[in-house]
């Protein structure tokens, strides 16, 4: 099967991941804020919209919704009760739903919000696809909204037990801030000074700096490093830190990260 994955821009810096069924030209859509990008896009390569994913309630992943379940009257919404669009297929941690023979595992990952799910897209190939939403950014992660911190810590955790090579796919283009901040905490983490110039070259030329593996966050994302000593001194430098448990630098670090 030709299946490819791709980015549709709306809003300023969000990314409504489509996945490309080129043989039968279908379409999965993840968190759509907009419908109209998506439209233009589907119409564009004479494409038919068949399921839309949503990873959680804010208006910028399911504004669009509605348009489009107007303009494609047999798309599946595939959500949580609470995420507020009446799901054609409710979901919740440990669900599966199905893409042209192939499976996505629901996985619950609250923090950013209390109800947020992230679909782990596996093709048989031997790399598995994560469509994240606002949990894990390249070099980042979600503001905490309805989620608590350490539930948001946990599930940055639960990511991080993947395969190395697993691609992880973010709904904003957040990180070139998000190295920058990193850069705050750990300045002399030359990985992460490399990735900030190929970004910053990358996103000039209007092109996203998404998916990333789960090796390369591991190397650039500080939220992801919060047992190594460059980030715990990095958080100390900056704030008194009553213990150094990763949990603690984490909440710092995400404090620290709101008010960069």
């Amino acid at each position: 099967m030709s299946l490819t994955i791709t980015a549709i821009p709306a809003f300023t810096d969000n990314y409504i991941w489509a996945l490309i069924n080129e043989k039968n030209k279908q379409a999965i859509v993840v968190d759509p804020g907009q419908a109209a990008p998506v439209a233009e896009y589907l119409q564009e390569h004479d494409f038919e919209l068949t399921a839309i994913w949503i990873t959680h309630h804010h208006n910028d992943h399911v504004g669009g919704v509605s348009e489009l379940r107007e303009l494609y009257p047999m798309t599946h919404v595939v959500a949580s009760s609470e995420h507020g669009v009446e799901p054609d297929q409710t979901v919740i941690d440990g669900s599966s739903v199905r893409a042209w023979g192939y499976g996505a595992q629901v996985w619950a990952v609250p923090g950013h919000t209390k109800s947020h799910l992230a679909y782990i897209f596996d093709n048989n190939e031997d790399i598995k696809h994560v469509f994240c939403g606002d949990t894990l950014f390249s070099a980042g992660c979600g503001r905490v909204f309805t989620g608590t911190m350490e539930q948001l810590y946990n599930s940055l955790k639960r990511f991080s037990k993947l395969p190395d090579e697993t691609l992880f796919y973010p709904a904003h283009e957040y990180t070139a801030s998000n190295l920058k901040f990193g850069l705050a905490i750990e300045p002399d983490n030359q990985y992460m000074q490399q990735t900030l110039l190929e970004v910053e070259q990358v996103t000039a030329q209007g092109r996203p700096s998404l998916p990333v593996t789960l090796a390369h966050e591991k190397q650039v994302n500080v939220f992801l490093r919060t047992d190594e000593d460059s980030v715990i001194d990095g958080v100390k430098a900056k704030v008194e830190l009553s213990d150094t448990k990763p949990l603690t630098v984490f909440t710092a670090l995400r404090q620290l990260k709101d008010n960069f």
